[in-house]
């Protein structure tokens, strides 16, 4: 047995030493794992659940966790596989109830299965064993690092400072921490308090937050959420579940979802009347995962089109909708939590990228929108650029559009920040006079 345990840490080790190694290449996160799961199927659910936590605990602490690693080196590494093995040391070492000692050896051990120098060995003896004994020491030093203190790029940290002066500390903080699991009832087939009532059977407890928004107390896999494969509950952050109610569609409407996968809150959409609905998404792998949530939820009434949103000639049949849904590609500043490697992967220059396809978007499906009708802008950023700046961009360019007062009072101007309920969005709900 515990030679199994050994080869099951040895694996560990590496398959997220490998993982975070191709994130810091520049690869998704969630791609990666995907692909590890499809490459590595003898691997047990403990194996999956031990690299997952160490992957995103190391890209989430990777500021503090490299910045220690830097004062441990006497010189920079050249091998990216012995950097990436001994951040994940480092984070056991920190953050995980694994002994010090099996990390420190089984670290050893995976050096070899990674074909490591000769040398790696003793380095990684040295350098592990260096930071158990200095550890308060290292940690003090790190601090006074801004990017080791707070674990983000020097140019995030900059520029929520100069946006959010008072507020900057607390959403790098929380930037920092587990997300909460969220559900969506699907009230179509259940009331929110039934459905409640079935998790408290399970022994789930839960938060009603708002609308059809629980909360749960601690995650769980979503093979214990009852009705889940009878589409009953869909896992959805609390933030992004405002999106359809403040939409305000009715029965009959004409409405179009652009931007959509994976599907959201089209099926969200969905669930609240019955209404024209076009789901619009540029790729085709995307739009795979919506036509299964919506089948799942026993969802199926909708024109699902892959196209460009800047470019409706593409895709338009030439009818005005009543109701659009411009949820556009942002940097995704609001949602790190879910997903830590973006804070490493995005780049200040990006930001510029995005509000030029953001325009062109706003600018192309306000031109699908019908007279008196509503276009709801929606970002998972909390950056500025992309949300007020954008908006009053957009109305300086356009006299037929004015801003609504939105529905929910859980917003600072249409900016909905991270805290311990929900991730980031912003909102506006224009309206075409």
């Amino acid at each position: 047995m515990v030679i199994v345990s050994k080869k099951r840490m040895i694996e560990t080790q590496r398959v997220a030493t490998i993982v975070i190694s191709e994130v810091l290449a520049g690869a998704s996160l969630t791609n990666v794992l995907q692909k590890y799961w499809h490459a590595h199927s003898s691997l047990s659910d403990q194996q999956r659940g031990a690299i997952q936590d160490i992957s995103y605990g190391v890209l989430r602490f990777y500021g503090q966790i490299n910045t220690v690693l830097g004062l441990l080196l006497k010189k920079p590494l050249w091998d990216q596989k012995l950097h990436c093995l001994l951040l994940v040391g480092l984070y056991q070492l920190q953050f995980s109830r694994t002994s010090a000692h099996a990390v420190v050896n089984h670290a050893v051990s995976t050096s070899l299965s990674l074909s490591c120098d000769k040398g790696a060995k003793g380095l990684i003896n040295a350098v592990l064993r260096n930071f158990i004994r200095q550890r308060e020491d290292l940690l003090k030093t790190t601090a006074k690092n801004e990017v080791g203190k707070y674990s983000h790029p020097q140019w995030w940290i900059d520029k929520l400072r100069g946006q959010y002066p008072s507020d900057y500390k607390i959403m790098l903080k929380i930037n920092n921490q587990h997300p909460p699991m969220t559900l969506r009832v699907n009230q179509r087939k259940i009331k929110v308090a039934e459905y409640q009532a079935q998790l408290n059977i399970s022994n789930i407890t839960t938060e009603l937050l708002w609308g059809g928004a629980l909360k749960l107390t601690q995650p769980v896999a979503i093979e214990k959420l009852p009705g889940f494969h009878k589409g009953l509950v869909s896992i959805q952050d609390a933030g992004a579940q405002l999106a359809a109610p403040l939409l305000d569609v009715h029965s009959g409407m004409r409405v179009l979802d652009a931007c959509a996968a994976p599907g959201g809150k089209s099926s969200h959409l969905l669930e609240l009347t019955e209404i024209e609905l076009t789901v619009l998404d540029h790729s085709p792998e995307r739009l795979i995962k919506v036509k299964q949530n919506l089948t799942r939820l026993g969802l199926k009434k909708c024109h699902i089109i892959c196209g460009n949103a800047a470019n409706p000639i593409e895709w338009w049949d030439g009818k005005l909708f009543d109701r659009i849904l411009a949820d556009v590609p942002c940097s995704a500043s609001g949602v790190v939590r879910h997903h830590p490697d973006i804070k490493w992967l995005r780049r200040e220059s990006d930001l510029s990228q995005f509000t030029t396809t953001q325009k062109m978007i706003l600018n192309s499906l306000w031109q699908t929108l019908a007279r008196d009708g509503k276009l709801l802008y929606v970002t998972c950023s909390v950056f500025i650029e992309e949300n007020r700046s954008q908006i009053e961009e957009f109305l300086h360019h356009h006299s037929d559009a004015r801003t609504l007062s939105l529905s929910c009072g859980k917003t600072s101007n249409g900016q909905l920040f991270p805290n311990s309920q929900h991730d980031g969005f912003f909102y506006a709900l224009l309206h075409k006079i």
